[in-house]
């Protein structure tokens, strides 16, 4: 008689463990079908089988790798879906930015896309985005949502459905246009037809990948906890805002003035190359909405500006030289400047890191002579022309000289 009941127990857990994959892995389509409106997909696409087992592996096997991309954008998240939408476009969107970049806005692909949208250097200057010396604002989680938004509202003017649009974002229009020329028509699923491959499968799969991502954040109970799911639905976080500040502020002084860890200061500000802002002209950063008025009663410019020079390497030139002409250390400008090797060129342009009150950059002007600028400043010329690598005692109007405190 124990043999019985043994084949009834295991069959009968069997079919609970069905019942359970069938119910993990059947759409919720009530909610379900109302995301997929939002991008003109078709309720058909649910049973779409690579999109299935790519909503699967999130909820499984890939559910912790979910979670992190989760709990990196949570700083990015509240401002992301305020932009999305203030500007009318489908929801669903966010997820492209998870899709994208995993919600890492230092994000950096082998084609030299950047950014939470990972935008190209060309399409960045397209949409306004300043890529330089100091700054590169496809890393910017305010200004690179902007961009992406006008690029996504200009390809689905273009293309007429939001779904196309998607395609396009990562593949380009023209592969899109090409694609449903091909196939004959715009559909999603023709378009996606695993056999005739009218889309790259990288591009195939993006888009599976964005509904698989927002179906899953929709109904968040299949695999998270509560507080991982209140976490993404939340919309209580702090949305940033983008305040003006004087150029070359550092990053840290501003994070005193407003009371915010120095840390998070630099979270919020990505685009920053070096931790300060461009020293030739204003800048803005983004700050939590909550700093807004602490901002306005408490910022003062500081004396940052002074800390940091730029210096255009001149032929001839080596580390070592330049490092004495400002009283520093070669291995401060390797490491300031982000450089594996002592190797410069001519017309590259080093940042140079200059201890507060230790020295001063001054322009020479009409009528000045190395022996008034001598005077004015209470150094020697000896010391004026070594530090500058002057050979005599003729200076130019114009010229910027380095002078020793």
């Amino acid at each position: 008689m124990k043999r019985p009941i043994a084949i009834f127990i295991m069959t009968a857990a069997m079919f609970h463990s069905a019942l359970f994959a069938s119910l993990f892995m059947a759409p919720q389509y009530s909610d379900d079908v109302k995301v997929l409106q939002t991008l003109d997909i078709e309720p058909t696409f649910l049973s779409d089988p690579v999109f299935q087992q790519i909503k699967n592996d999130l909820t499984t096997k890939k559910r912790n790798a979910y979670f992190r991309m989760l709990k990196r954008g949570a700083v990015y998240i509240p401002t992301l879906k305020k932009k999305i939408h203030d500007n009318d476009i489908p929801p669903i969107f966010l997820y492209m930015a998870m899709a994208e970049s995993h919600f890492d806005a230092h994000a950096l692909s082998h084609v030299k896309a950047s950014g939470l949208w990972q935008f190209m250097p060309k399409t960045a200057e397209i949409y306004g985005l300043k890529v330089g010396r100091y700054i590169d604002e496809r890393r910017d989680p305010i200004k690179s949502t902007e961009a992406a938004i006008a690029y996504l509202k200009r390809l689905h003017k273009l293309l007429g459905k939001w779904y196309l649009a998607a395609l396009a974002y990562n593949s380009g229009e023209g592969r899109v246009l090409r694609a449903i020329k091909k196939a004959g028509s715009d559909e999603l699923h023709v378009l996606l037809d695993e056999k005739k491959r009218y889309l790259p499968r990288e591009s195939r799969n993006y888009i599976r990948k964005i509904v698989s991502m927002a179906l899953v954040a929709n109904d968040g109970d299949l695999c998270f906890s509560g507080d991982a799911t209140h976490m993404f639905n939340s919309t209580e976080g702090n949305t940033l805002v983008r305040v003006k500040v004087s150029g070359g502020e550092t990053l840290e002084h501003i994070a005193k003035q407003i009371g915010l860890p120095v840390k998070t200061m630099k979270r919020l500000n990505p685009q920053f190359n070096y931790g300060f802002t461009p020293p030739d002209k204003c800048a803005y950063v983004n700050i939590p909405y909550s700093r807004l008025a602490t901002f306005k009663a408490a910022y003062r410019p500081g004396k940052q500006k002074h800390m940091f020079l730029v210096h255009r390497v001149k032929k001839g030139e080596n580390l070592s030289r330049i490092a004495h002409r400002y009283g520093i250390s070669y291995k401060m400008i390797l490491s300031f400047n982000k450089m594996k090797k002592p190797v410069i060129f001519p017309k590259q342009e080093l940042i140079i890191p200059i201890p507060r009150g230790s020295l001063h950059r001054y322009k020479v002007k009409k009528g000045d002579s190395i022996f008034k600028i001598a005077r004015l400043f209470g150094v020697k010329v000896a010391t004026i022309k070594e530090r500058n690598e002057l050979k005599g005692d003729i200076i130019h109007v114009g010229d910027k000289l380095v002078i020793p405190n």
